[in-house]
């Protein structure tokens, strides 16, 4: 097969936050994968996993959104600051996970979490059994410089410099466990809270850097996610319209309807689909968007030129990933294995939401740590990357870049293809999504390119895994370029595999 890469004909950039990641208190994916405490055998660095945040660390997630998810609909923020030991015991139930919750990883950790390793923070609100004034005092604990009550207690719980958390996210999944609502009753709510978040300004007039993002629909539905985006609109612009940045609608690849497929264990039809089922993701990008810019067309003009109106909402994907049939009985909570069917359906996905970074500003994977689509698996002391996790090291090159116009897939070899550009150096995704056949590839360039590298992530064995505690099965290796010449470059593909081609373009 031959691919015809034109590096003036690009998309857009593609936004760090595309790589995003999502961590929950569900199951083991903060207590015992993330946090251990202070006291723990376990090497910690103030109650955190040393190996773990090293993995973060290494990785740089340009952004983490917590502390849900589903957690968020009945996670009062005022559990989780101040001395650990007077903080109150709950009973968390989110999902099945049926812990005691100490609330030991609270606001001041994650915020420090992302400070060390980079991220900017998603926080998500509880509007499901919290109040608007919950919500602006956490703000203003996290953001106020000014030395109020709230400032100050965050200057005493060790930090006197405000956070600056942008990103906050106004209720949760509100159609199914953050409320089971109706379109009008969730706008009705929104409008509520959005209202009372702090602008931060000191200048009448000064625009605030707050970023509010509400809930968008199930897109596993794809009825109800059509009919959610509309009926919520239409009431968006009865009246005047309350601030909103980012619009999040989630899209998880299900895969539990079939007996003989679980994570480690399927069969070439059970491959096929999952790989089949994460592209769906790209049919909702572009009908989302669609109904997001009909929607905001149809805003009427208010009557008074002060007034507001809604003329942009950035799509965001705010989970994302594989759910596989044995992660729903699995205990702890949610935890499932990750093969290269997983590695190959992460890079898609990632590939789809590059592609489409004209359309999507953030994405989140759902979740980093022990929980579905995770990066990083702990079983007591012991820690294991997972594919995954090499995917998104792998594709930590792209962030910063545009995105080059190229089609997905080639009908005829199976093999998916992305490239992006950034200043003279080019980086080509290869997918080859065949179980038992290699393919040669053949690049042409639009100037003549020197190979950089080429790094391939496959496995001779489908249903290998990385296990904490023994050897890694799948990491990535450094392979050979068949043959560079000129604008042309040769490209032998391992079945079942992701592949990163990096190039510079000659002088």
């Amino acid at each position: 097969m031959a691919i015809q890469i034109n590096t003036k004909d690009t998309i857009g950039k593609i936004q760090p936050e595309l790589h995003g990641q999502f961590i929950e208190f569900l199951g083991s994916c903060i207590d015992d994968g993330l946090w251990v405490g202070e006291d723990s055998p376990i090497a910690n660095e103030c109650g955190i996993r040393v190996d773990v945040l090293n993995a973060l660390k290494r990785l740089q997630p340009p952004m983490l959104r917590w502390p849900g998810g589903c957690y968020a609909d009945r996670y009062h923020w005022r559990d989780g600051i101040g001395p650990r030991d007077h903080r109150p015991v709950t009973f968390n139930e989110n999902f099945g996970t049926y812990e005691l919750d100490r609330h030991q990883f609270g606001t001041d950790e994650f915020l420090n979490l992302c400070e060390q390793v980079g991220a900017q923070p998603w926080i998500s609100v509880n509007m499901l059994t919290g109040t608007p004034r919950e919500m602006v005092e956490w703000m203003e604990y996290c953001n106020r410089r000014e030395p109020t009550t709230l400032a100050q207690e965050r200057a005493k719980n060790g930090h006197p410099e405000p956070y600056h958390v942008r990103y906050w996210g106004i209720g949760n999944e509100v159609w199914g466990g953050g409320g089971t609502l109706t379109p009008e009753a969730y706008v009705d709510q929104y409008r509520r809270f959005s209202s009372a978040i702090p602008s931060f300004t000191r200048v009448i007039g000064e625009q605030s850097d707050m970023y509010a993002i509400a809930s968008g629909p199930d897109g596993n539905k794809p009825n109800e996610r059509v009919n959610w985006t509309k009926d919520l609109f239409d009431e968006l612009a009865r009246y005047r319209q309350p601030k909103i940045n980012g619009y999040d609608a989630h899209f998880y690849n299900w895969n539990i309807t079939h007996e003989d497929d679980t994570s480690t264990k399927y069969t070439k039809e059970g491959w096929s689909r999952l790989i089949k089922g994460c592209l769906e993701l790209e049919d909702e990008i572009l009908r989302q968007s669609q109904m997001i810019q009909k929607g905001l067309a149809g805003m009427p003009l208010p009557e008074v030129a002060a007034d507001p109106r809604l003329q942009h909402i950035d799509l965001i994907v705010g989970e994302w990933g594989n759910w596989h049939r044995d992660a729903t009985v699995a205990r702890p909570a949610l935890y499932q294995q990750a093969t290269i069917r997983d590695a190959i359906t992460t890079a898609l996905t990632l590939d789809v939401l590059q592609r489409n970074c004209d359309t999507v500003s953030m994405a989140c994977n759902a979740q980093t740590i022990n929980v579905l689509n995770a990066l990083i698996l702990t079983d007591g002391e012991n820690m294991a990357l997972t594919p995954n996790y090499h995917v998104f090291e792998m594709y930590k090159v792209h962030r910063g870049a545009m995105a080059i116009r190229l089609p997905r897939q080639d009908e005829e070899s199976k093999v998916y293809q992305f490239a992006s550009v950034k200043d003279n150096d080019i980086t080509v995704d290869l997918i080859n999504a065949c179980t038992d056949k290699g393919v040669d590839v053949d690049l042409a360039f639009d100037s003549p390119v020197k190979a950089q590298s080429m790094i391939s992530l496959a496995s001779n064995d489908l249903y290998a895994c990385n296990v904490p505690g023994e050897r890694p099965r799948l990491a990535p290796t450094h392979e050979a370029l068949t043959s560079v010449q000129g604008t042309k470059v040769t490209v032998a593909l391992k079945p079942a595999s992701v592949n990163t081609l990096r190039f510079k373009i000659a002088a």
